[in-house]
């Protein structure tokens, strides 16, 4: 079965009186996905590639474990707790 006889599915179960609460929540989706699609396919202006480039020299990819990180502020598990 597909995502949308899925979806169709579910919809078919729900009483008419209620649908308008899924057209809304349908709606409010589309509209998310249909940004998340056009963020993707856009390419980086001036400003997002001068922003990657300042992170690139302030970042050299390495990673720091949350114990490193406890150990090098001087605080333990235990400083967290409140």
């Amino acid at each position: 079965m597909s995502n949308r006889e899925r979806i169709i599915q579910i919809i078919d179960g729900i009483p008419d009186s209620r649908l308008l609460y899924v057209v809304n929540i349908l709606e409010s989706l589309r509209s998310y996905v249909a940004e998340e699609l056009d963020a993707i396919s856009e390419q980086p202006d001036q400003l997002d590639l001068y922003m990657i480039d300042e992170a690139k020299k302030i970042n050299d990819g390495t990673t720091v474990s949350f114990d490193e990180m406890l150990l090098k502020d001087g605080l333990s598990y235990a400083d967290l707790q409140d």
